[in-house]
């Protein structure tokens, strides 16, 4: 498959999710991290986003909450090229009545070739990475081809 380049701008636009059972986890990542979040742009599910906003004193665009689409409506920005990195404290061990949301989002975030961090060490080594205080060329899958074949009558 071929790829086009595009830049990834220096201020990021950050999608934070949190499985209920992970949000106190998140938390207290997210304080140990607040200058740097404070760098970008920062856009979460709803109940995540307000315990951020209210915790952090930070702004956070929210959607709705995961379970009543929110996790659907990041995937929707993923597709818009909206959003530049991932934050994702999910539970593997705990069912989710959304699971084939969360599912089909950890998906769009690999098709589109977006960081996706599922744990703390993971959101460590990509949030403090030099790559994310700086502007970056980023390959994403070119999908002219799939959009543009020929259909069966």
């Amino acid at each position: 498959m071929t790829s086009k380049k595009t830049v990834t701008p220096e201020h990021k636009q950050i999608a934070i999710i949190a499985h209920d059972s992970k949000k106190p986890e998140l938390l207290t990542w997210a304080k140990s991290h607040r200058s740097e979040l404070a760098k970008h742009k920062l856009l979460a599910t709803g109940t995540t986003g307000t315990l951020l906003e209210n915790n952090l004193e930070l702004t956070v665009e929210k959607v709705q909450s995961g379970p009543l689409g929110g996790d659907q409506q990041i995937g929707a920005k993923i597709v818009e090229g909206k959003v530049d990195f991932i934050i994702f404290f999910w539970d593997p061990l705990e069912a989710q009545p959304h699971d084939p949301d969360v599912k089909a989002l950890l998906r769009l975030a690999v098709v589109w070739n977006i960081p996706l961090a599922c744990n703390a060490i993971s959101a460590d080594f990509m949030l403090l990475s030099p790559l994310m205080k700086q502007a970056y060329q980023r390959k994403v899958p070119d999908y002219a081809n799939h959009t543009n074949r020929e259909i069966p009558a």
